[in-house]
């Protein structure tokens, strides 16, 4: 990416009168709009989900799949997703455990069923069509405030407050001189957001995903390219000299954890083509043995936990070299199943773990 040039500048705020400085004018509002959209129609990521024929539906599967999830590993599992359902009615006859399989490693595979239950309200609600209002939007399962906002801005065009991180990381770093958001959103950030927010539609649409563009691109979290941004000229954190983060963020553990157990056991159901033998997959989980040699990748007969990559580096291998212990193993298959992200079958030894119906 180039350095700013001329054109990319925007002089620094001035504060409206009786605000106490935290809230700009409306000039320098529109200065902002006009600085931040002209940036991203000639430095935006070509994104098929920004594309002018995309449908809500991919729209909406795009925030979904977006949550927590960078767009390098989504644009696959996307691309995946619409040709096999491109519609919501097409993921609402599919079972929901096909949506688990689906969603592969994306991570919190929780998202993939209220999805699917997304796609069932969505048709019968709303005949198939993926609503515009934001009070409809957060009726659905799944949906919570920014994802309404988000999906009603970007799918739709409509004047909406979207604050997401990356947002929230421009307007304090610029406006406000910190380095990072707070944990937790404040009513001043909203009131900022509302504030900044073009008064036409299609402008406001497009000046919420610019913004998060820049923050994703440009302000980002670690390793800021202050000499390439738009607005490095009016930047209150960076005239400040850059101060440190009051509020550093701490990074969620994953080796060792209830949560790389989980997804490894999921893993491996997911890769089967048959219910998996639950007492050979708790064997597989401590440790005790794993049997690579019966794993069922051709649709045939398993002596244990078929379907899975016999490779050194596939699921069950992976899945055995955590080496947890049995209660532990025990634990995270009734939270799986109490979560619905698998389904147990039988009783006592003859038990057995697929993905739900």
């Amino acid at each position: 990416m180039t350095q700013a040039g001329p054109e990319d500048t925007v002089a620094p705020v001035r504060p409206t009168p009786g605000t106490g400085g935290g809230l700009p004018s409306p000039d320098d509002a529109g200065a902002l709009h006009e600085t931040v959209i002209g940036w991203y129609h000639r430095h935006a990521r070509d994104l098929p989900w920004r594309s002018a024929d995309r449908t809500a539906w991919a729209v909406m599967v795009s925030e979904f799949m977006l949550q927590q999830t960078p767009v390098v590993r989504v644009l696959p599992v996307w691309e995946e997703w619409l040709r096999r359902w491109p519609t919501p009615a097409a993921l609402a006859a599919a079972p929901s455990g096909e949506a688990v399989r689906a969603w592969g490693r994306l991570g919190y595979p929780r998202r993939a069923l209220r999805l699917h239950a997304a796609a069932k309200a969505v048709t019968e609600r709303h005949g198939g069509h993926v609503p515009a209002d934001e009070e409809a939007l957060l009726a659905l399962p799944g949906v919570g405030s920014y994802t309404a906002a988000a999906i009603a801005a970007f799918a739709h065009g409509r004047r909406t407050v979207v604050l997401d991180t990356n947002i929230r990381r421009v307007f304090g770093r610029v406006l406000r001189g910190e380095a990072l958001p707070r944990p937790s959103m404040t009513v001043a950030e909203t009131r900022l957001a509302r504030v900044l927010l073009p008064a036409d539609d299609a402008e406001a649409a497009t000046w919420n995903v610019a913004v998060m563009e820049l923050g994703a691109l440009v302000c980002t979290a670690r390793s800021p390219r202050c000499d390439d941004c738009p607005l490095a000229a009016r930047c209150a954190w960076l005239a400040a000299g850059r101060p440190a983060p009051e509020h550093q963020p701490t990074g969620q553990a994953w080796a060792g954890t209830m949560r790389q157990l989980r997804g490894a056991i999921l893993a491996v159901v997911r890769e089967a083509h048959h219910p998996v033998d639950l007492e050979a997959l708790v064997r597989t989980a401590t440790g005790t043995t794993v049997d690579l040699t019966g794993s069922d990748t051709d649709g045939g007969s398993s002596t244990g936990t078929g379907g899975t990559d016999s490779s050194p580096s596939g699921p069950l291998r992976t899945l055995s070299a955590l080496g947890h212990d049995e209660a532990r193993v025990r634990t995270a298959l009734d939270g799986l199943a109490a979560d619905g992200l698998v389904a147990l079958d039988g009783a006592g030894h003859g038990r057995m773990v697929r993905l739900p119906d």
